[in-house]
């Protein structure tokens, strides 16, 4: 099939360079003429395991391309919209404009039996918004929402674990059967395919990540309990989690959740909510969100109290600066958050990662940076561990870095080291709702 993707951004360039991939002709479009270019070359604008070496094959094959001209998805009979929703300027509702900008930039090259199929994350009613000016043409409109996980993201759009597409109104049965062609790999290996309403496919997204992010403050309000009364919230984590209506998966306790999704996601939610009058029905996930930044915090109080209260020219590494590993996304970094607090009370902090320093750099330049984790740890009071990359939680020797250091104090901000190897090894060790 012949394909646009508007947009190519994080979404827009893995969907592309997939789905060029499964045998398509997929043509990019993009406002940023340089990150056109390095595209085109072969180079992702950003961090993904696995994109890189997808993207140059698909380019060396002719079946994909990009360009700033959105004039060329009139070649396309199927277009994805994979524009950016970042909060709106000074509030937590969605700021569509980008999708509403496409869309009237599109409109022009749709021809009738042309399928619109928006994967932004949008709130509901969006859809139904945008239907009446790209039926006008002809084409139909479908809402296909995404489900990626950074760092996994070419296996979730190769092999994704459901497929939903809303559709309604004259020419939703062909969108659905256009659908199924594009996703026809997917289907063959069993994949599900849920057709919706736009409404159900467009709340989705959202619904998912703010269960997601329930659960994870479930577990870090269970975490504050704990640290109260000498719990382990590792091992409740785990008998819960043996419980098949639970499950152990996003039970993990420590300074919480962050990135360009989870903490954007559930505040738009919640903002959306309120528009539509029923503030009380997600009134919970303010909550959620508020557990979430506490436990940052509560990383920062635990450094400060074995350091005896005063941390002013103590040297502070932080292990990480991506918001998870696999990904150089510093969005709402919790890791990045905790480097800053500390250096506000007068800590030296510095700060290492395998990929997202120059993020880091570009957004909290104050702060000190090392390549290497050795350079971070050499002559440090204390080690915070906030991103579980496996340099940090499987490789980092604790005698190696003990070597290093200028005293034997590490804040597991994950809970993913072994607190006995680290202890046995000499060190102070402090989880997060461990005892």
């Amino acid at each position: 099939m012949r394909l646009s993707v508007i947009g190519c951004g994080y979404l827009g360039a893995v969907h592309a360079a997939a789905m060029a991939s499964l045998g398509h002709e997929v043509v990019g479009v993009d406002t940023d003429g340089k990150k056109v270019d390095r595209l085109a070359a072969g180079k992702a604008p950003f961090f993904e395991p696995g994109l890189d070496e997808l993207l140059a094959d698909a380019v060396a094959s002719g079946r994909l391309r990009f360009t700033t001209d959105i004039a060329e998805a009139a070649q396309a009979s199927l277009h994805f919209l994979a524009v950016g929703t970042p909060p709106s300027e000074g509030a937590d509702a969605a700021d569509v404009s980008f999708v509403d900008a496409a869309v009237a930039a599109l409109v022009p090259h749709l021809k009738p039996g042309d399928v619109v199929a928006g994967k932004s994350t949008v709130p509901v009613g969006t859809a139904a918004r945008l239907a009446p000016q790209i039926e006008a043409t002809g084409a139909a409109l479908v809402w296909n929402p995404e489900f990626l996980r950074e760092g996994w993201a070419v296996n979730d759009t190769v092999e994704p674990d459901r497929i939903v597409v809303g559709v309604s109104g004259p020419g939703a049965d062909a969108a659905v059967e256009v659908m199924r062609e594009v996703y026809r790999s997917a289907l063959s290996r069993g994949c599900p395919l849920l057709v919706t309403d736009w409404p159900t496919a467009e709340l989705v997204k959202v619904a998912a990540n703010a269960f997601l992010a329930t659960k994870i403050s479930f577990i870090n309000a269970m975490a504050e309990i704990a640290e109260v009364v000498g719990a382990d919230v590792t091992q409740l984590a785990d008998a819960l989690g043996h419980d098949d209506r639970i499950g152990r998966r996003f039970l993990g306790a420590g300074i919480g959740f962050g990135g360009g999704c989870l903490p954007k996601d559930i505040r738009a939610f919640a903002a959306r909510a309120e528009e539509l009058g029923r503030t009380e029905s997600v009134a919970f996930l303010r909550e959620v969100d508020a557990i979430n930044l506490r436990r940052r915090q509560r990383a920062v109080d635990l450094v400060v109290d074995a350091l005896g209260g005063d941390l002013v020219g103590r040297r502070v590494a932080v292990l990480g600066a991506a918001f998870k590993p696999h990904s150089d996304d510093v969005r709402d970094s919790p890791g990045l958050a905790v480097a800053v607090m500390l250096r506000g009370l007068g800590a030296e902090v510095v700060v290492t990662d395998p990929a997202a320093l120059e993020n880091a750099r570009r957004i909290h330049p104050q702060l000190e940076y090392a390549t290497a984790a050795e350079d971070a740890l050499a002559g440090a009071s204390a080690v915070v561990l906030v991103t579980e990359w496996d340099q940090y939680r499987r490789e980092l020797s604790p005698s190696d870095a003990g070597a290093l250091v200028a005293r034997r104090l590490i804040v597991d901000g994950r809970n993913c080291l072994d607190a006995q190897v680290w202890r046995d090894a000499g060190w102070e060790y402090h989880g997060m709702g461990r005892r």
